[in-house]
């Protein structure tokens, strides 16, 4: 395999926010308040405009970056010529009042560990995108941030003048900063941040004890799990694709999208991989969310919304920062909210499914549940017909998509099961009439001579996205039609690495150039369903070496030099890590531990 380019950062959050840390120690992206909020930090797409902070040694340095085990507490050690220092970064996170304490605060612990480093801190917040420079004002042991109607305040037992002045200063006892957004810190720096660092560690601990984690590649699902779990905006149920912006997902494609939105498609995966593991407070906070959502007046549902629910996320473009690499445009918003997306309202449906089939949960305590699956279902008869712009959010193409119908068909029967469970008959019927209508379109994609499910209605072209008829059991994994079927798409899709094609036809912006890490798990899914399970274990051992140096995995990979492009990290990549893992898992008998 080609030397790779890694996303060489690490991310740290409590699902209230998510900043990203760089192994050069910089905070190289942070939004606040919320995950769509403009960047206190953004050096990842201007390092000029992007602000800083960073605690860097004197000359040349190397650097090593670690998690704590089991939790999403960072450690960067830094080596120079004159010491060695380790600066451990964390969002706190645990119980306090019966409640989760997830303040946006996040904290900095710099402690040395050999000689006598010399360092210089350099804190520099910017506002409106990198558009002005905050404004600093000197406390009795803090920092002020101000400017753009935002309010920071860094709190430190560390000299405020080697801070202001950028002074290098020799690193010989542990040192805290704490930096608050919209409040101010007014206990003991040093005592509150060992106490939020012991509590968050003992946190993440806990909730991975309370997983249900396979033995297969354990570690690999770990990481994925708790970076899943962050990338849900607890305060409404969101869960966000991604917490950054215009990464792009090959150079010089300008496929450089926002995806800091809550997709339901894509959190209908999360869910799902969650699920897996025994996790349900993610999806009860979900279906709070589209609660909201579906009692809305509208006729059908959008393919994502800002994470309060808003329907209008207007896409403009940033002229004015340099992009990543230089990679233009950067965007704000995203477009694809107004598209038509069909799949999603199945997705919905499956999504809660566990609510009204699981024992575990009491569906009679959902008092809106006739008049919420009548919602979906009614928003699903007026679409189950329509042309759409599919999974890849095609911008001026649309189809009869086999990949949409599916969804449309596993929904209805997952909507047909709440029908039952709820005792509505008239629900009942209408799911039926729902699942052989999408049955029908998924049938008219079958093309018999070549033996494979195209990717829509009266279309040549294949997509990877169809090896779901697989693995959602629309075909009989045993049977000769799903079998031929994934031939057909390893033979067109799958590169010598194992990597996955979404589609090799072009579209609004020419013939895609990386493949989609996501795609590739689905493989190795697929080939696990049908029974090739020697394979899917190889394929996968293939696909988990392009993660970085943290297990974190970007949204593609460029075939030819194995690098890194695209939004990072990829909840979808994870979600594809974890649930491959977990079909491996149970086709060797292996579903809890080894």
């Amino acid at each position: 395999m080609a030397e790779q380019h890694l996303y060489q950062t690490g991310i740290i959050g409590n699902c209230a926010f998510i900043a990203h840390v760089n192994k050069n120690t910089d905070i190289s992206w942070l939004c606040w308040p919320r995950f769509d909020s403009p960047f206190v930090f953004g050096s990842l797409l201007d390092e000029k405009k992007g602000g800083e902070f960073s605690i860097l040694p004197q000359g040349e340095f190397t650097s090593n970056q670690y998690y704590i085990e089991n939790t999403n507490v960072l450690r960067t050690e830094i080596t120079a010529e004159d010491g060695k220092y380790r600066i451990t970064d964390f969002a706190p996170r645990f119980h306090l009042y019966d409640r989760y304490f997830k303040p946006l605060m996040f904290i900095r612990k710099i402690e040395p560990l050999e000689g006598n480093p010399r360092i210089t801190i350099k804190c520099e917040p910017v506002c409106d995108y990198g558009k002005g420079k905050m404004k600093s004002s000197r406390g009795s042991n803090h920092i002020d941030y101000f400017g753009c109607d935002e309010n920071i305040r860094l709190s430190t037992n560390v000299s405020l003048t080697y801070i202001l002045d950028e002074k290098a200063f020799v690193l010989n006892e542990a040192k805290y900063l704490i930096m608050t957004y919209g409040q101010n810190l007014e206990a003991a720096v040093v005592s509150t941040a060992e106490n939020f660092l012991r509590e968050t560690i003992a946190y993440w601990r806990l909730w991975i004890k309370h997983s249900s984690i396979a033995g297969f590649y354990q570690p690999f699902v770990i990481r994925s799990a708790l970076v899943l779990k962050i990338h849900q905006y607890e305060d409404t149920g969101a869960i966000i694709a991604a917490s950054t912006t215009s990464l792009p997902e090959s150079p010089g494609s300008t496929r450089n999208w926002d995806y800091r939105y809550c997709w339901l498609r894509d959190s209908h995966y999360v869910l799902t991989s969650l699920n897996h593991i025994g996790h349900f407070e993610e999806m009860e906070k979900y279906f709070n969310y589209l609660s909201d959502i579906s009692h809305a007046e509208d006729t059908r549902y959008q393919p994502l919304y800002g994470i309060a629910g808003e329907r209008e996320i207007t896409e403009h473009t940033l002229n004015h920062l340099e992009g990543y690499k230089g990679e233009q445009p950067i965007r704000v918003g995203n477009q694809a909210y107004e598209h038509i997306q069909n799949d999603i309202y199945g997705q919905v449906l499956i999504s809660m499914l566990p609510l009204y089939t699981d024992h575990r949960f009491v569906f009679s305590e959902r008092s809106d549940s006739v008049r919420w699956i009548e919602s979906v279902l009614s928003k699903m008869e007026r679409t189950i017909d329509e042309k759409d712009a599919g999974i890849w959010e095609f911008r001026n193409i649309a189809n009869v998509h086999c990949y949409s119908n599916l969804f449309q068909w596993a929904g209805a029967q997952a909507a047909l099961k709440m029908a039952k469970t709820i005792g509505n008959e008239d629900f009942e019927k209408r799911a039926q009439i729902l699942i052989d209508k999408a049955a029908a379109h998924i049938e008219a994609c079958y093309d018999p001579e070549r033996k494979v499910y195209t990717n829509a209605v009266g279309s040549p072209h294949l997509d990877a996205s169809t090896l779901q008829l697989i693995m959602m059991n629309y075909l009989d994994p045993a049977s000769d039609r799903a079998k031929d079927h994934l031939i057909a798409l390893e033979k067109e899709l799958k590169t010598e690495d194992g990597l996955f094609y979404r589609y090799l036809h072009a579209d609004d912006f020419g013939k895609p150039k990386t493949t989609f890490l996501i795609c590739a798990f689905w493989y190795v899914e697929a080939l696990a369903c049908v029974g090739r399970t020697d394979e899917a274990i190889k394929e996968f051992e293939n696909i988990i070496k392009y993660c970085n140096h943290l297990l974190l995995f970007s949204e593609d990979v460029d075939a030819k030099t194995g690098s890194q492009w695209g939004n990072f990290p990829q909840a979808y990549s994870h979600v594809g890590l974890m649930n491959a893992a977990y079909r491996i898992a149970i086709k060797l008998d292996r579903p809890i531990f080894l």
